[in-house]
């Protein structure tokens, strides 16, 4: 839950949220926030009770913002008229050629005189954690991006301290929320913190939204990368896939690799980061996962499957990798419009 600072502001005073999509394949990232603030004024306005003003910005001179979906948005004004405190600022979207467009610099020079003196909060959607980074405004600070942006952001910007499970997180003035969808999320989290449970209650309800999203807060992006052919994880995938049903011990890979344990060991940690057993684990989860999704395997079969115990095991096991349980992940992620494949 984002800690609440709400007490310096006045419930009854308007908040002035910027929101601006420097480019983005998913409306979502600008439309998703934009909606629960536009919607929660109109609920606080029939109440009397403060709200918003909500303004979309461009980031060019051109007030233009390209969604990367055959149509762009003509906004009324770009952020660097914006000079006035701004109560709430949102940062959605990025392409890694922004960081290189001349057009883009007036909004960069902008950008970094924003800070908790003129902006109550800062805040990025999915990939616009980059512009914050670039801006400097997450140095030292904990930060999420969607799970698949995770590892660039943390290489280009090592002084951030990058989590991808979160589905949003807060440090200090600073908000940074994963996926496109997850800044609604942090915008019902934002609401509840002006206004109360209730009216981030009402404005979840309206958009037939979880308040909190039950059973999958944590992102879920593969626990395994990809590795090249040659790859000595990828090298052990296969057969470790095909035994994942059996009690495996790294003595049997090692064999398999025409290793000794030892060596087996130490070339494998240093190559993959984590030790045999660990990357066993995630093995099995991520076949689990895909059970999961796509049979009507029972949750006890796809524990034997897959090497998990029982369900007690692969309760415990599924909580820890991915902070939910076998069967909230199955209602969340269940194949929709699609036959049962037997994977028996």
């Amino acid at each position: 839950m984002v800690e609440s600072n709400a007490a310096d502001n006045s419930s009854q005073k308007r908040k002035q949220v910027v929101i601006v999509t420097i480019s983005s394949n998913m409306l979502v990232v600008l439309a998703g926030p934009t909606d629960v603030f536009c919607i929660a004024n109109r609920i606080l306005q029939d109440r009397g009770a403060g709200g918003y003003d909500v303004v979309v910005a461009a980031a060019t001179a051109d007030k233009k913002i390209d969604t990367g979906t055959g149509m762009s948005i003509v906004c009324q004004q770009t952020v660097m008229d914006i000079t006035t405190p701004i109560d709430t600022l949102i940062i959605g979207g990025y392409d890694s050629r922004d960081s290189t467009q001349p057009e883009l610099k007036d909004f960069y020079d902008w950008l970094s005189t924003r800070n908790e003196v003129n902006t109550r909060r800062i805040a990025s959607v999915c990939s616009g954690a980059f512009v914050l980074a670039k801006a400097g405004i997450l140095n030292g600070r904990k930060a999420t991006t969607h799970w698949y942006h995770a590892e660039k952001l943390n290489k280009l910007y090592p002084e951030v301290q990058v989590n991808s499970d979160p589905m949003y997180t807060q440090d200090g003035y600073v908000y940074t929320s994963g996926g496109a969808s997850s800044g609604i999320d942090l915008a019902l989290a934002m609401v509840e913190q002006d206004y109360g449970k209730g009216i981030a209650g009402t404005v979840a309800k309206r958009m037939v939204f979880y308040l909190n999203r039950p059973g999958f807060q944590a992102q879920y992006g593969n626990l395994l990368p990809a590795y090249e052919p040659q790859h000595i994880a990828q090298k052990t995938q296969t057969w470790l896939t095909e035994h994942l049903h059996e009690k495996l011990d790294v003595n049997q890979v090692a064999e398999y690799m025409n290793m000794s344990t030892r060596n087996f060991t130490r070339v494998f940690t240093k190559q993959t980061g984590m030790p045999p057993a660990r990357f066993i684990e995630k093995l099995r989860i991520e076949t689990a996962r895909k059970y999961l999704e796509d049979t009507d395997l029972s949750i006890e079969r796809v524990a034997e499957l897959c090497g998990l115990g029982g369900l007690v095991s692969m309760r415990r096991t599924f909580l820890r990798h991915l902070m939910t349980t076998p069967s909230d992940y199955r209602r969340s992620f269940r194949t929709s419009l699609k036959p049962s494949a037997p994977l028996v």
